[in-house]
């Protein structure tokens, strides 16, 4: 590989090939080899298991990972590019070469990988929509360091009176702790662009940080409050619960605040506000009755939710699969809330019976409660008896049919995503530590 001066778009010549950088594609191709090591070496690959190299380009980083984890995914969109990389690596089987598009490649199949880490310099034009699609929950990547313009990594991490400080870094670091690497100047690209990059890395934020609200109308908000930076909110926003005054009241602001005076924390109290949720996350509560049951699935007391689970009592619930015209099963990802299995996966809906209450009646409570949608109907698809794979529950699992946007409640729903049943039994398989235990019996008599 060599290079071969061609003007402002410089060249490269592999396997005899001219190979130069597409202005269409924003690439600008790095060749300092000392930084590209040390890049390399911030996502920590020796022994990872999983690494994702998004547009690797020339291979400029590649070469310093190649080797270092259990198994390296290179995503290259050129259609220049691709097929040198596969020829390069084909002897390989710890690489893999995809010859797609970053912004679009399916992520599904990698959370059975459980450690997911994504490292790339990435192109000006897209770097923003592939940061979007890879990072945005649900998302199996558990680590990401990325090489970005520098405004777009200053907005990135920009906290609360810091320039840059915008929608974009209350988007991301309501999700993702950002740091600030390492600046990076032109002249370690070809071409050179215009403006400095930087580094960051990216880690996931501890959900316990912050109270939960809805996503939707967290991001909503967001949008409209930047959407005329100069402007005071109250002229921006819609008219919340209570009036305007005592929303400012609530957070301890004027009522001529602007977007930019408001930290992520204010911004998730906002949101809260909007929402009616001004109290403090509380989980499930102890006191909540069920009926207590017996080895033959007979009711014969009811005590509170507390002593059921400390006690390891019998009691009832109902799992319930969302099933799309594709096939695909709807999982959620559990709250941090949750008394039980928190931020593992699970069943579309999943819960106990309120005391004197069918299963029939609680799955479609349980839908509409935990994932938001109406049905009027379910299928009995099994029946399980209680024991420690149900965690003392008599279950029946219950089919329902939807096809439309779900709307998790936030303090049971960490997340949710729709999968194909076959991704789910390679990873089940996999990483059965990642679902809950009910679940995990319930998929498994499923699938019989």
């Amino acid at each position: 590989m060599r290079s071969q001066g061609t003007g402002r778009r410089s060249t490269r010549i592999i396997s005899g090939q001219e190979v130069a950088p597409r202005r269409s594609m924003g690439q600008n191709f790095l060749v300092d080899d000392n930084l590209a090591h040390w890049i390399a070496d911030q996502i920590e690959p020796d022994g990872a298991p999983f690494v994702v190299e998004p547009g690797p380009g020339l291979g400029a980083m590649t070469q310093h990972l190649v080797g270092r984890p259990q198994q390296l995914v290179l995503i290259e969109k050129d259609h220049a590019l691709a097929p040198e990389l596969q020829k390069r690596y084909e002897g390989r089987a710890d690489v893999t070469v995809l010859h797609e598009d970053a912004t679009r490649v399916s992520t599904r199949g990698w959370y059975q990988q459980g450690d997911v880490r994504v490292i790339g310099n990435l192109p000006y034009s897209v770097g923003g929509e592939i940061l979007k699609h890879l990072l945005t929950p649900p998302t199996p990547v558990t680590r990401a360091v990325f090489m970005l313009q520098k405004e777009v990594c200053d907005r990135l991490a920009a906290k609360v009176g810091q320039d840059g400080y915008g929608a974009l870094s209350l988007m991301v670091q309501r999700d993702w702790e950002v740091e600030m690497l390492r600046v990076v100047p032109p002249e370690v690209f070809k071409p050179k662009p215009k403006v400095d990059s930087a580094v960051v890395r990216l880690t996931p934020r501890d959900p316990r940080t912050l109270p939960v609200c809805d996503r939707r109308m967290f991001e909503k908000l967001v949008r409209l409050g930047f959407s005329q930076r100069r402007k005071q909110m109250k002229n921006l926003l819609p008219e919340p619960p209570g009036g305007w005054q005592a929303l400012v009241d609530h957070l301890g602001k004027p009522a001529t605040l602007r977007a930019e005076e408001l930290s992520l924390e204010e911004w998730v109290n906002l949101s809260r506000w909007y929402e009616n949720r001004c109290g403090t996350d509380a989980g499930q509560k102890a006191s909540e009755m069920f009926d207590v049951v017996n080895e033959r699935n007979e009711v014969i007391q009811q005590l509170p939710r507390g002593e059921v689970h400390a006690k390891g009592l019998l009691h009832r619930a109902v799992h319930v699969f969302v099933i799309n015209s594709r096939g695909e099963v709807y999982l959620q990802k559990r709250s941090h809330l949750k008394d039980v299995s928190p931020l593992k996966w699970d069943s579309s809906a999943a819960g106990h019976l309120d005391v004197g209450e069918s299963y029939a009646a609680c799955a479609i409570r349980e839908t509409r409660e935990e994932i938001g949608i109406e049905i009027d109907s379910t299928e009995l698809a099994a029946q399980l008896p209680a024991g420690t794979h149900t965690d003392h529950e008599f279950v029946e699992l219950h089919l329902a049919r939807h096809n439309g946007p779900m709307r998790p409640l936030p303090e049971e729903i960490a997340c949710g995503e729709w999968f194909a049943p076959e991704t789910i039994d390679t990873w089940i398989s996999a990483r059965p530590q990642d679902f809950a235990k009910g679940f995990v019996s319930c998929w498994k008599a499923w699938r019989k």
